[in-house]
């Protein structure tokens, strides 16, 4: 149990920099601050996946609690304003937050009362339950809730209106709240029932000061349909249960669906060894959720919360240790079919863009040159692990003609060059590696010619093809050849003046020099890539310029280009994106690296050392998708990304490198 403690959680500044979130398995999800003040516009108590693992709407933002109790009134909440002004400060009751697993509670206390608050939801449903329960050596409360809310793509921000009245039903003993005609209802349910008194009142301008930092839009109004009052006695407690589901999906025994959740959580942790891998093996869980395919619900991987959607790189490159590693083979084979049905002209989806809950089709992008390369490496991991010859015969067909594809040219001049057998990708205002970031039409990292990662890939691909070949009863000489061809030019990265390995070659202006992390999957994926003393070379360089407690730098700091602070607007955070900013993932190929070349495990269980820590920072029980790069190291991005969890399980667990707590 990761546990915040009173003078964290009474120091504003603390208590507002440390996010918590629970999940539904349907890319919906509810997440706030430990205070409850929300910094984000992507926090709320519901935020339904309305066309699931898309189409997240923010409809109960928060939940205002006041006590009274011997006369007095205790305003547990906490608000920050435009104005920068924080009212109430409910956050100075906190007595503690207590993480179990994923599920959070909030302790409150003063004078003669303790609550607890608890928030969960229900798996696969678009339900959120809001538990407070009295402790027993309390005085009677009078507890009132305010049910902020609103109504709104979880990517923007919505002001109000005083001409603008939410509709409010009373209705299967709650209230079904609609905020405008053909909008998606949600309703409020009391459990035991609570007075409801209509009020219809707009709450104006507050802030989100984790959007504000971000150079974006961060004020909102919240609209108040009424409030919920209800007297507790010693050892009593009340729920609230946020919903879109219809009533007869939704279990009113919320002592029944909590401890549902705790069974769950329990379950996926079965195995762990020690605390810090029972965690990830619980944070693990999040990032995978329900698609629709051709009438099918299948699943896939939502790259990180709260903005991601699922992105075919991600999700190959995070598979093994969100399923694999965590024993959850029948999700995985889901999610490899999952893609398969989206292959299109040899190419794998690079993400599927949020939609409207009125959709009616599914929008996908293909551009990407990488997460078709490590769908291989996935089914490969896959097969090792189950031996499904199955599968493998099934999507074989598939995995052929995305090697015609690379050959012959497909999207973007993707192609394979004729004249040493590299393959080659990009064009002018295209982003198609991971080092992906682009603003307007500007490529921060445009990475055109043939990057050393992506030749290691397809490398690597065509070695499992020809693996694979002779077990579904083709001819393997095909793919010798290609991959003979390959290890014959790899050669042509190494720079020999800085003994390590260029980023990109055959480029618009050459061979690209800049010191990054991508060359390490050239030593994590083959051992016969890269002569030995110059994968030491290349290890010994990266460990001095790229390598920090949180994972590696994407760019040497002796560059020109170096930025280490992520801040400002948009453009500015983009130009720091992968010019230097710090990516735990990137720890997975390092590991690898290290054990591939030295064989040393003490290295690479200093390299996972930090990582622990984290997870009572930032994101609560998970770990974030980047750092600044520079001390303190500062998380930023996304508090909880797949392939960070994914990679540092993974590294844990595949390589036998378990925590000391276990």
């Amino acid at each position: 149990m990761i546990v915040i403690p009173r003078e964290m959680c009474c120091d504003p500044n603390q208590a507002l920099a440390r996010e918590w979130i629970v999940t539904n398995g349907l890319g919906g999800f509810a997440s706030s601050t430990i205070t409850g003040a929300n910094t984000r516009r992507y926090h709320g108590l519901l935020v339904a996946a309305l066309k699931p693992p898309l189409a997240r709407t923010v409809m109960l933002s928060k939940l205002d609690e006041e006590v009274e109790v011997d006369g007095s009134t205790y305003r547990l909440a906490t608000n920050e304003y435009e104005s920068g002004t924080i009212h109430p400060d409910g956050y100075l009751y906190l007595e503690r937050v207590e993480l179990d697993g994923m599920i959070p509670s909030f302790i409150y206390r003063a004078a003669t009362f303790s609550l607890t608050k608890t928030v969960w939801m229900e798996h696969e449903q678009n339900t959120t339950y809001i538990r407070y329960a009295l402790a027993s050596d309390s005085q009677p409360i009078q507890l009132t809730l305010l049910p902020l809310s609103t109504y709104r793509d979880a990517h923007t921000e919505v002001r109000g209106s005083i001409d603008w009245h939410f509709e409010i039903e009373a209705k299967d003993g709650g209230v079904a709240i609609t905020a405008f005609p053909g909008a998606v209802p949600f309703r409020l349910l009391s459990v035991p029932a609570s007075e409801y008194v209509p009020l219809d009142l707009w709450y104006w301008r507050f802030k989100h000061r984790v959007e504000q930092e971000r150079g974006l839009d961060y004020v909102e109004d919240l609209y108040l349909p009424g409030l919920l009052r209800r007297r507790l006695m010693p050892g009593e407690a009340l729920t609230v249960i946020a919903t879109t589901e219809p009533p007869d999906k939704i279990d009113r025994d919320s002592a029944a669906a909590l401890q549902r959740a705790q069974a769950r959580q329990a379950a996926l942790a079965i195995g762990a060894c020690g605390e810090f891998e029972k965690q990830l093996m619980i944070a693990a869980d999040q990032f995978i959720v329900r698609r629709q395919v051709e009438g099918h619900s299948l699943h896939t991987i939502i790259a990180g919360y709260p903005w991601f959607g699922d992105w075919g790189r991600d999700t190959m490159i995070a598979l093994e240790g969100l399923t694999l590693a965590t024993r959850r083979y029948e999700h995985a084979r889901n999610i490899l079919l999952t893609f398969a049905k989206y292959v299109s002209q040899g190419m794998l989806p690079n993400r599927f863009p949020d939609i409207s809950a009125d959709a009616t089709t599914v929008s996908v992008e293909y551009n990407t040159v990488d997460a078709t390369l490590w769908y291989f490496h996935a089914i490969d991991r896959y097969l090792n692990a189950t031996g499904d010859a199955v599968l493998l015969e099934e999507l074989f067909p598939v995995l052929v003609s995305i090697v015609e594809w690379h050959v012959k040219g497909t999207r973007y001049n993707i192609h394979v060059d004729p004249s040493d057998g590299l393959l080659g990708a990009g064009e002018p205002g295209v982003q198609l590696t991971w080092m992906d970031a682009k603003v307007g039409d500007w490529v921060v990292t445009p990475r055109i010619g043939k990057p050393v990662e992506i030749n290691a890939l397809w490398y690597r691909a065509l070695r499992l093809m020809e693996q694979w070949a002779p077990r579904v009863g083709a001819r393997p000489s095909r793919y010798r050849d290609l991959a003979a061809r390959v290890h014959a030019s790899f050669y042509r990265y190494w720079f020999d003046a800085g003994g390590y390995l260029y980023d990109v070659i055959d480029g618009p202006e050459g061979n690209d020099p800049s010191l990054r992390p991508n060359q390490l999957f050239a030593l994590s994926l083959a051992d016969d890539l890269v002569p030995r003393e110059q994968a030491r070379s290349i290890l010994q360089i990266v460990e001095r310029e790229l390598l920090t407690p949180y994972g590696l730098r994407t760019l040497s700091p002796r560059d020109a280009n170096y930025r280490a602070i992520y801040r400002s607007n948009q453009q500015e955070r983009d130009a720091a994106y992968h010019q230097g900013i710090v990516w735990p993932w990137l720890i997975g190929a390092y590991v690898d690296a290290c054990l591939m070349v030295e064989g040393d495990s003490r290295v690479a269980q200093q390299a996972l050392a930090g990582f622990e820590k984290q997870l009572s920072h930032a994101g609560l029980g998970t770990l974030g998708e980047i750092h600044e790069a520079q001390p303190p190291f500062r998380p930023v991005g996304c508090f909880a990304q797949a392939w960070s969890v994914a990679e540092v399980l993974r590294t844990r667990i595949g390589n036998g490198l378990l925590s000391r707590s276990g």
